[in-house]
């Protein structure tokens, strides 16, 4: 039941005053599943695209981080093809920075900041890491060409 209650008043609380660019809303009428959105930051390759996500929440929330991932394609060095992501508030220590305090308005904030300063020291996708790394116009040329194909608002 605590996890019900939680994620009522954490949905309430993103609803009532969201952090700018980003949504949350339960999928239908299932719980365990939510829709979110977040807008790309201004003066970034993905400035005004629209990035749907899904997140599962687990059994044991907060205890254990939600399941995030992309359903928008995103061309990112943090990002798989199957739109995981690779954050690591998303893991449970030792290896991760998860704790029960963080909210989803809080995670979705840290997922759009990773938008921002993407994090080539820690790859899903190598290659686009070190074009990140190593031919940073490249990289922002693609990166704008797959968000105004996949998370333009006229699509």
């Amino acid at each position: 039941m605590q996890k019900y209650s939680r994620l009522k008043r954490e949905l309430e609380n993103i609803a009532k005053s969201p952090p700018p660019g980003i949504s949350c809303s339960c999928k239908e009428d299932c719980v365990d599943i939510l829709d979110a959105s977040i807008i790309g930051m201004q003066d970034t390759p993905y400035e005004n695209g629209v990035f749907k996500l899904e997140i599962q929440i687990p059994e044991k929330y907060p205890f254990e981080p939600p399941h995030l991932r992309f359903i928008t394609p995103v061309y990112h060095p943090n990002v798989d093809v199957a739109g995981r992501i690779c954050l690591d508030l998303l893991r449970l220590p030792p290896k991760g920075t998860w704790r029960p305090v963080v909210t989803l308005s809080g995670l979705l904030t840290s997922v759009q900041m990773l938008l921002t300063h993407p994090n080539p020291d820690d790859p899903l996708m190598s290659e686009i890491a070190d074009e990140y790394r190593y031919n940073k116009s490249e990289y922002t040329k693609k990166a704008k060409e797959w968000t105004r194909k996949h998370a333009s608002q006229n699509v």
